[in-house]
């Protein structure tokens, strides 16, 4: 078996080869932009034994101990076997760190503002989905808890039926969102390359007396002959032009 970063929900792909041959399962999953592959030689149990091993690693933080064994109930039900559980919120942080789980839950029985200011913190560095229970909220709250990045906010709904699917639901949004993120920055990426060329553009057009389509075609060419790409080959004429203060005249 081969696991790389972490885990989360699975999707099976099952392959019977010619002649009767033992089932090759292999499996993908991702949380953020980290994935896994899983392959089997075996059918029947081992199959199923996968299915369970490879669900995600979930740490629960509640100081309730009866609270936290509803949500430990709701996981086990679902196949979840890499449960670990913390029953104070001091040193939070640093607990993670040690775990280094894949999702996490956390139930606050009854938060004040300092206490749930310091879990959206908390929420804002560790870059997990996180699934959060809270027996009462507020507007204010519930948009704190957006704004911090927490995937599931759930008030007065701790039942262990709804575990697995507030748990799905935060690693779905948790996803979505680092998607997101991920193509606003290469969109912000992109837009700053076309900058830097056309930068680099108008300086090879002053310079050498050509119109547009030439000065980039001459760029081009300087990228293709130097193995690199346009962007890097603009940059160094853009950072050239700055130090010989010839950018703008």
């Amino acid at each position: 078996m081969q696991k790389t970063g972490h885990r989360a929900r699975l999707f099976a792909i099952r392959d019977l080869t010619p002649g009767g041959a033992p089932a090759i399962l292999t499996r993908f999953h991702q949380i953020g932009s980290v994935c896994c592959f899983v392959h089997c030689t075996n059918s029947g149990i081992a199959q199923n034994e996968l299915m369970v091993e490879c669900l995600p690693s979930v740490l629960i933080i509640d100081e309730n101990a009866t609270r936290a064994s509803i949500i430990e109930a709701g996981l086990a039900a679902a196949g979840h076997r890499q449960v670990t559980v913390i029953n104070e919120m001091h040193g939070i942080a640093a607990k993670i760190a040690l775990h280094e789980p894949d999702v996490i839950v956390i139930d606050l029985e009854n938060p004040n503002r300092d206490m749930l200011e310091n879990i959206f913190q908390l929420s804002r560095a560790v870059k997990r989905p996180i699934a959060m229970f809270v027996d009462r909220s507020d507007k204010e709250a519930m948009q704190s808890a957006i704004d911090a990045g927490v995937s599931a906010y759930v008030v007065d709904g701790l039942r262990q039926e709804r575990v697995k699917s507030i748990l799905d639901m935060a690693i779905s949004r948790f996803n979505a969102f680092s998607r997101l993120e991920r193509e606003l920055e290469e969109a912000r990426g992109a837009l700053e390359q076309r900058k830097v060329i056309d930068q680099a553009k108008g300086l090879i057009m002053k310079s050498r007396g050509v119109d547009e389509d030439t000065a980039y075609k001459m760029l081009r060419k300087a990228a293709m002959n130097g193995n690199r790409k346009i962007v890097d080959v603009a940059e160094s004429l853009v950072m050239s032009a700055r130090l010989l203060g010839d950018e703008g005249k």
